[in-house]
This record gives C-alpha cells, sequence and structure tokens, in this order.
C-alpha cells in the first residue's frame, strides 16, 4: 500500500463514524397470499453489517427482509426470515461465532462477509481458508447456499482516492478467489463487487456515507432477485 492509501486509511480509521446496528426483530415472516404451500420457506442471513442492517433505523428496513421479500415474490411462497450480523464481522467470525447461533435446518442460507477482511488486510490465504470452511460447515445446515461477496468498498464516498484504489484491486483478487471456492463447493456465488448496483448515488448510501441505506438495501435485494431468480426457481420452486 503506497503512503497516500496508508494516510488515508489512518484517516478514514479515526474519522469515520460507522451506523451501528438498528434496534429491532432480527426474524420476521413475509406472507404471500394465496400461498398454497403448507409451511414458509426458512431463510438463515448470516454475516456482516450488511446483514446486520447498519445503515437503516430499524431491522424491518435491512438487506435480509428485503431479500426474504423479493424472494418470497419470485418463488411465491412464504419466507421466514432471520438475521445472525454483526458490524465488522470477518469471514472467521461468522465461522465461529455467527454460524453455531443457528439452529435446526434451513431452506436457504445466505452468507454475506469480506468487506472487513479486506479492511483488515487478511490474506488471500487465509480468505480461502476460511470461506471454504465456512461453506462446509453451512452445509450442515442447508442444501442451498447463496454467497454473497464483498461490498464495493472501493466506491465508498468516505473514503480516499488512493485507498479505494487499492481497495478495489484487493476486491478483485478476492472475489476471484470466492468465485473459485463457490464453483468447486457448488453453491451459488453473487458477484457483486462488479455489479452496477448504485441507481442513485445520493439515496444508495446511509447517513455514514459507507453503509447502504434502505433504499441501498432494496436495490440490492431486487437485482439478487434478477441474478439469482432462474437458480431459486430450480432449487425451491
Amino acid at each position: 500500500m503506497n503512503v497516500l492509501a496508508l494516510a488515508e486509511a489512518w484517516w478514514a480509521q479515526h474519522s469515520i463514524h460507522l451506523d451501528q446496528e438498528p434496534p429491532g426483530d432480527r426474524f420476521g415472516t413475509i406472507m404471500v397470499e394465496g400461498d398454497t404451500h403448507s409451511m414458509p420457506l426458512r431463510m438463515v442471513a448470516i454475516g456482516d453489517s450488511m446483514i446486520a442492517g447498519c445503515g437503516v433505523d430499524d431491522q424491518a428496513h435491512g438487506f435480509a427482509p428485503d431479500l426474504a421479500i423479493v424472494f418470497s415474490r419470485v418463488l411465491n411462497h412464504s419466507v421466514t426470515w432471520e438475521s445472525h450480523g454483526r458490524l465488522g464481522a470477518t469471514i472467521r467470525r461468522v465461522r465461529y461465532r455467527l454460524l453455531p447461533e443457528v439452529e435446526g435446518g434451513a431452506d436457504l442460507l445466505v452468507l454475506c462477509a469480506g468487506s472487513n477482511d479486506l479492511m483488515a488486510r487478511r490474506s488471500l490465504g487465509e480468505w480461502r481458508t476460511d470461506l471454504a470452511s465456512t461453506i462446509d460447515e453451512a452445509k450442515t445446515l442447508s442444501d442451498n447456499i447463496i454467497v454473497f461477496s464483498a461490498g464495493q468498498l472501493y466506491r465508498s464516498p468516505s473514503l480516499g482516492k488512493a485507498l479505494r484504489q487499492v481497495i478495489e484491486h484487493m476486491t478483485d483478487e478476492q472475489t476471484a478467489a470466492s468465485k473459485a471456492i463457490c464453483e468447486q463447493k457448488q453453491v451459488l456465488f453473487l458477484d457483486m463487487t462488479h455489479e452496477d448496483v448504485h441507481a442513485d448515488q445520493e439515496r444508495f448510501y446511509a447517513h455514514d456515507n459507507f453503509h447502504p441505506s434502505d433504499y441501498g438495501y432494496s436495490y440490492m435485494a431486487e437485482c439478487t432477485a434478477t441474478m439469482a431468480g432462474d437458480w431459486l426457481k430450480a432449487r425451491l420452486g
């Protein structure tokens, strides 16, 4: 990392005040009118601050319930959702702390991590090991797993230009490694680091200019439905 990027990283560490995890229930049910299935699908989301709903005022407006809404629409099936997320969580914390919180099996399990590993400058070797092991352990809970890439930190308006360039390179490397592991493990990988999910830059970010807003989460969920719709129908339709 060059000197300018290091200086910007120091400034960001001491100047950016991240939105904290909002209050509210981390579970719920999205009912579909006319659903003839005997039971709703169970979706469990596990991961970092995006799963923890940082950036919104209540958990009900976070990424996990937004995913449940679009998945219920795609599948025409009611969905119960629960989220196990922590601000600052790395994939290692997901593996050792958050996965064990889940009780029983799930029809669909969502893993979302990577951004904090990038910020902590964890090595690609550490990332590969922990992601592969996390997927293996997640498979004991569900036959249907979606793994999200890291977010688009390199676009965050709260970070300096030089730092964003360094993070973009690191993100590309991590994303390529994740894609290869998910292909090997035969789980769905969604590359959100290169998707144009910023439909409206001013509305996308929350108060901290770092996490998505309620609009940002909703827009990302709609992108997910487009990217994963056929897979969802084939596996759970």
